[in-house]
């Protein structure tokens, strides 16, 4: 039994030690990564999904092209992605106009590899 409670206790450990942090001001911009251990993705593969707190959507890649028909109002004109990066696996985001509202976890759902990163943004005030 202790071996399998250490073994559980190193994944568990592990699985938490892979959210990243990011700080953000107030009216400020801020990077969100998300990148694919997969390279080399053909663009007509590619479908990416970023959402905020588990269901409002922030952005999706749709077959390698950027896709805001059903972005949540709140994130219009506020993201932008890198798409000459798409290929080596680089999906981060850029958040611009930061609020109070904007704090939360992000999670990146890259689909051709099932990879999914979760990352948490802190507002600061100054």
């Amino acid at each position: 039994y202790r071996f399998y409670f250490i073994c559980v206790s190193a994944v568990l450990i592990h699985k938490v030690c892979l959210q990243v942090t990011v700080e953000g001001v107030i009216s400020g911009s801020v990077l969100l990564p998300c990148s694919s251990a997969e390279h080399d993705c053909k663009p007509q593969d590619i479908d990416v999904f970023w959402r905020h707190n588990g269901s409002k959507i922030v952005f999706d890649i749709i077959k390698g092209k950027n896709s805001v028909e059903q972005q949540e109002p709140r994130y219009k004109n506020r993201t932008e992605t890198f798409p000459e990066e798409y290929k080596g696996g680089n999906f981060n985001i850029r958040l611009t106009a930061l609020n109070h509202a904007d704090a939360g976890k992000y999670t990146c759902l890259i689909a051709h590899s099932s990879e999914h990163k979760t990352v948490e943004l802190i507002i600061n005030c100054v």
